[in-house]
């Protein structure tokens, strides 16, 4: 099963982990370690809350604009 990985640095250092499709978080101290948390979480999760293959997820940014200083 295929799914997402958004990861973001961690204001005490290192990576939080997220997976959007089950809502599991997790951290580590590198990209990989993180990684490799969050597949953890995730295949425990998914054994209490087993859920169907989506396909391929679809991943996009997009910007917002900075608010106006008064």
């Amino acid at each position: 099963m295929e799914l997402t990985a958004v990861l973001t640095h961690a204001e005490e250092g290192g990576y939080v982990a997220l997976n959007p499709e089950t809502g599991t978080t997790t951290q580590g101290e590198t990209v990989e370690e993180a990684v490799a948390n969050l597949q953890e979480a995730t295949a425990l999760y998914l054994s209490e809350f087993p859920m169907p293959s989506l396909g391929h997820p679809v991943v996009t940014t997009f910007t917002v604009p900075e608010p106006a200083h008064a």
